[in-house]
């Protein structure tokens, strides 16, 4: 039974060193959108500035960034952000306290694919879709590893 035990344990230590890996990625991913936040905020207001320019002269003054505040504020992914890092945290210190971590960190797998979802959703630039996409394939990634865990 020793032995078993002593397994499951070495096993465990390994795919913390491969989760680890994978959150380092995922972090180094959801840095690289949040230091494109100024970027992306011109890119929205130049993409918008383009599809009402042939209506600028019909619209009354101040409504052009009326809307703009209110397409920016849609697309606004601080939150998401934010709440990314505090679970990708969390799961760092999950793997390295100890006893069962198997359900909190699929729990907080689920948590990670559903901010990573509404990232790409509200995204309003090709590279912050292909960063939520390649995100959602490191969480995919380490939830397959975390089945392991128990």
């Amino acid at each position: 039974m020793s032995a078993l035990v002593s397994q499951r344990q070495r096993e465990g230590r390994q795919l913390a060193v491969v989760i680890n890996a994978k959150l380092a990625a995922a972090r180094d991913i959801v840095i690289g959108v949040q230091s494109r936040g100024p970027e992306l905020e011109q890119y929205a207001r130049q993409r918008l500035n383009e599809r009402v320019s042939e209506f600028a002269e019909q619209l009354e003054p101040g409504r052009f960034e009326q809307e703009l505040v209110l397409l920016l504020a849609k697309s606004d992914i601080t939150e998401e952000i934010d709440r990314l890092q505090l679970h990708l945290t969390e799961v760092a210190n999950i793997l390295n306290g100890s006893g069962p971590v198997g359900r909190r960190l699929d729990f907080l797998m689920q948590e990670l694919n559903r901010e990573a979802n509404t990232l790409g959703s509200k995204s309003n630039h090709p590279e912050t879709t292909t960063a939520a996409v390649d995100l959602k394939v490191l969480i995919e990634q380490m939830r397959e590893q975390i089945q392991n865990i128990e």
